[in-house]
């Protein structure tokens, strides 16, 4: 029951950082590309979930560099 309740977590979590640093004001902390991964490589006391979110926020990020290019930093 446990591993279940925690992929399901992680299924709900994916791409968090991604989504976050795009829409949040002040959490891109200026970076123009791959802001998710900066977001979730960030020390913090959520560090341990948000590295476990890392590949699937670098994935969204990938597919986001077009949209990253024309928009600039996220700020």
């Amino acid at each position: 029951m446990k591993s279940i309740a925690l992929c399901a977590a992680m299924l709900l979590l994916s791409g968090c950082g991604s989504i976050i640093s795009r829409t949040l004001p002040g959490q891109g902390h200026g970076n123009q590309y791959y802001p998710g991964v900066q977001w979730d490589v960030r020390d913090g006391p959520w560090r341990v979930l948000t590295i476990l979110d890392l590949p699937l926020s670098l994935v969204m990020d990938t597919l986001l560099l077009p949209v990253d290019a024309h928009h600039g930093p996220y700020e």
